[in-house]
């Protein structure tokens, strides 16, 4: 039996060694990691990734699959359900690094399954709706910064990175408390509600400091 763990690196925010070393620190001790770089969740089925068809080769019955969260297999709700139950179905167990959930085919259960599978799908459509969140928001953060392309000012610089803000909405959309999140990236609980509450403006001072350059604007970082 082995532990393997699967990360999807689609931006360059994300890093591997980043999602190994969120789940060695949860108590996972992990034989191999596959991973595949540069990938949708939205457009890509898991089967159709590099590194996705050999996970689907290489996994055995009594094996363990680790993931940082259900979206790293991916965010569109159908291929997400599809790929876990055929994974339990093959006797496979899949553990989730955040919210250190199992899934598995162990229980008879009628009742039990039913639970386990609403929660699938439960966790399968969030991932999908916290992608097409995070979408709409780039979307407007892009319109609100071309409207303010011609200011020669931009007003205070953002205390989040690029970086920062992704895994802020990301934790968001998984439900994670804001002082949970405010310790694993570093930020100040009042920047996290900042992002929170209008992601589309906190978006968009980011998206305007990166056209125009902190060199070019001088402005005191908020706290």
């Amino acid at each position: 039996m082995s532990t393997i763990l699967y990360a999807r690196v689609s931006t360059a925010e994300q890093t591997l060694d980043h999602q190994r070393a969120h789940a060695e620190t949860a108590g996972f001790t992990i034989d191999e990691v596959v991973a595949d770089h540069g990938v949708s969740g939205i457009s890509t089925r898991l089967r159709d990734r590099p590194q996705g068809r050999r996970l689907f080769d290489m996994l055995r019955a009594g094996d363990v699959l680790v993931v940082r969260w259900v979206d790293r297999l991916g965010r569109n709700y159908a291929d997400v359900c599809d790929t876990i139950r055929d994974f339990m179905r093959r006797g496979v167990v899949i553990r989730t690094v955040i919210n250190n959930l199992t899934f598995d085919g162990a229980t008879k259960d009628p009742m039990q399954q039913a639970v386990r599978d609403a929660l699938i799908g439960f966790m399968a459509a969030t991932a999908q709706a916290n992608a097409e969140a995070v979408k709409e928001a780039q979307r407007a953060g892009i319109e609100a910064a071309k409207g303010r392309a011609d200011h020669r000012y931009l007003g205070r610089k953002p205390s989040y990175t690029r970086k920062q803000f992704a895994e802020v909405r990301e934790l968001l959309g998984q439900g994670i408390e804001i002082t949970r999140i405010a310790k694993t990236t570093g930020l100040s609980r009042q920047t996290v509600y900042r992002i929170k509450d209008d992601p589309a403006e906190a978006e968009a001072v980011l998206i305007g400091w990166e056209a125009k350059g902190p060199a070019r604007h001088r402005g005191a970082v908020i706290g």
